[in-house]
């Protein structure tokens, strides 16, 4: 067997309703090359590896996890990429869909590094701590509506999917969890660069309660700074907003 490992943010599925349905909300998008993210204990690699007609890796850090899944499934013999995702590179050549219940000390990490491979990375369904999820999730003038959501929502439209009580996991966590599908947009807001983007929505993000004008004002000129946009405060601003705005930010 294994031990659990809090340091690893392990707190592994066992409904098998919730690991169907995750599944299932997969099967919605056709793909061919398909990576689970912290398999853990295999409770959702056990249907994951009985997906037809795919190519399937799992990423897995925990010696252990890796002995266990290697003894249990030993059709992932070769399929198990044994580091921390954030260490990992691209495991496939061309398009892939990724999946898990992600460790959720590394859960936002997660998603800044799909957003790194996001021109092939083409469906994500993922759990991760039901406020982290809303946030992905939350529309503009949502009081949880951040950086992540704006990032996230540039490049992907996202559906919040259904919520996971503690008791569907072991440990139970001490917050509920939530499942979100990442899909491509199609039309990604025209942007300056994706640097200037990034870079002015965390400058705005990072004094939320000021006005846009005193969040921003190193980022533009004073003419510039003089359009009525800049009364409102980040959580006000669109995604097409930002994207906007880097048009006219001094570089």
């Amino acid at each position: 067997m294994y031990t659990l490992k809090k340091s690893l943010g392990q707190h592994f599925l066992k409904d098998e309703n919730i690991c169907k349905k995750i599944v299932n909300a997969l099967q919605a998008h056709p793909y061919k090359q398909l990576l689970e993210v912290g398999p853990g204990g295999g409770a959702l690699t056990k249907y994951l590896i009985e997906i037809p007609d795919i190519t399937f890796k799992a990423v897995e850090l925990d010696d252990e996890k890796v002995e266990f899944l290697h003894k249990t499934y030993p059709v992932l013999r070769d399929k198990i990429i044994h580091k921390s995702f954030l260490d990992v590179d691209k495991p496939y050549e061309g398009k892939f869909t990724i999946v898990g219940n992600f460790p959720y000390n590394i859960s936002t990490q997660i998603l800044f590094k799909v957003l790194e491979w996001k021109e092939d990375v083409e469906i994500v369904v993922g759990m991760f701590q039901k406020e982290v999820a809303q946030r992905v999730a939350a529309p503009s003038g949502n009081k949880v509506y951040g950086v992540l959501s704006v990032l996230v929502q540039a490049f992907y439209k996202v559906e919040y999917l259904f919520d996971v009580h503690q008791n569907c996991f072991n440990p139970p966590p001490k917050v509920m969890s939530g499942v979100i599908r990442l899909v491509p947009r199609t039309n990604v807001p025209e942007m300056k660069s994706e640097k200037a983007f990034f870079n002015l929505v965390k400058t705005a993000f990072n004094q939320r309660r000021k006005t846009l004008r005193n969040a921003v004002k190193g980022l533009f000129t004073p003419e510039v700074l003089k359009d009525e946009i800049f009364n409102k405060r980040a959580e006000q601003l669109t995604i097409e907003d930002f994207a906007k705005l880097t048009f006219l930010m001094n570089y």
